[in-house]
């Protein structure tokens, strides 16, 4: 395991600070240094080799200046140089911590004590709010692999860089896409996978909520599920929720969550996004309509509109994102868009980011008579 940063390396992030009136050239300049080397540090992992040049063009500086943050960020051991060197150099951000867990699914194991005796001890110089994040979707998804798994095993691994903190948590059990097939009676698991996307699925009502996947993926920048040969993923501001195919199948289930040191994201801004009311109820859910699509089927019919609207009848805003898909169905959009809204007008049903056809079938539906 890499030792920890020492106390003076302290993010970037937190040592910029503003300037007073009459601040000397000095401060201005370590204050944009700080910022360029930032900047490199945000930006290292996707660059490659055009890195230099993109540190140029940002803040206006010649290549040896960008050569001289590179040279200080390597001394101070935030990236490291992999590949040839000189102009194509490319720079990896170096990993602050990376350890690995390994526990017995036995009935003493809580995922509480796992947080605050192994986990939090690796990241807790991290900011409170990023903290209170990990709280909440580690502790989840620990638990998930306890009670639901049907393991004997779970493994963790944590990694830690000066930008990002990633964590792992993998089991052995029978594969969650899997469980939630047999357990609701579903299709197949690409089924299973889509009705998890929306929210309050659970196959144990008694003891959980169903509320845990869906919040821990809104709270993490990249949150993927992996099971048997399906991959689920959700990657913070793209806005859609992916689901695709792995070559190699995957024992078990295994959950990778990824998110940044220095974000402004929190618990409550989540959770307000999705709930309403004084008791905070999660009343609302964005559902991926092109997860419905199964192959290369298009989305025509009025079964297929009826698997999309299973169990949206438990939000009180339904949003469905059409990101991805290039058409469909009359029959497909009656069925959402006047039928369902006729039957549950106590719902709102929010279509967004249709493009040119998808609106025309959608505007016809909701134009059409209700009886």
């Amino acid at each position: 395991m890499l030792n920890v940063v020492d106390t003076d390396k302290i993010s970037f992030q937190n040592q910029l600070h503003k300037f007073p009136n009459g601040a000397n050239m000095t401060g201005k300049v370590r204050l944009k240094g700080e910022q360029v080397r930032q900047f490199i540090m945000d930006k290292a992992e996707v660059a490659g080799a055009s890195l230099c040049h993109m540190v140029m063009e940002q803040f206006g500086i010649t290549r040896q200046a960008v050569n001289r943050h590179l040279a200080k960020l390597t001394e101070q051991g935030f990236i490291v140089p992999a590949g040839i060197s000189g102009r194509s150099r490319i720079f990896k951000l170096a990993q602050l911590e990376c350890q690995e867990f390994s526990y017995r699914i036995e009935p003493h194991l809580a995922e509480d004590l796992v947080w605050e005796q192994d986990i939090r001890s690796l990241i807790h110089n991290l900011p409170e709010n990023v903290l209170r994040l990990w709280s909440y979707a580690f502790t989840e998804m620990f638990n998930n692999a306890i009670d639901h798994s049907g393991g004997s095993a779970i493994r963790v691994s944590v990694t830690k860089t000066a930008v990002t903190t990633a964590i792992r948590i993998a089991d052995n059990g029978v594969g969650i896409f899997k469980k939630i097939q047999a357990a609701m009676g579903l299709l197949d698991e690409r089924h299973a996978i889509f009705e998890l996307s929306k929210g309050k699925l659970t196959t144990d009502p008694r003891n959980h909520s169903g509320q845990g996947i869906f919040f821990t993926s809104r709270m993490c920048d990249r949150f993927s599920i992996a099971s048997g040969e399906l991959l689920f993923q959700h990657v913070r501001g793209d806005g859609m929720d992916w689901l695709g195919e792995q070559k190699a199948n995957t024992e078990g289930t295994t959950v990778l969550m990824e998110l940044s040191n220095h974000t402004a994201q929190t618990t409550k801004k989540i959770f307000d996004e999705y709930s309403s009311g004084d008791d905070y109820g999660f009343t609302k859910t964005v559902v991926p309509v092109q997860l419905a699509k199964y192959g290369s089927d298009e989305l025509v019919s009025r079964s297929q509109a009826k698997r999309l609207l299973a169990r949206v009848e438990l939000f009180r805003t339904v949003v469905f994102d059409f990101a991805g898909v290039e058409e469909v169905g009359q029959a497909f959009a009656d069925q959402i868009f006047r039928v369902f809204a006729t039957e549950h007008p106590e719902i709102d049903l929010i279509p967004i980011r249709m493009n040119h056809d998808v609106t025309d079938m959608v505007r016809r539906a909701v134009n059409q008579p209700r009886v």
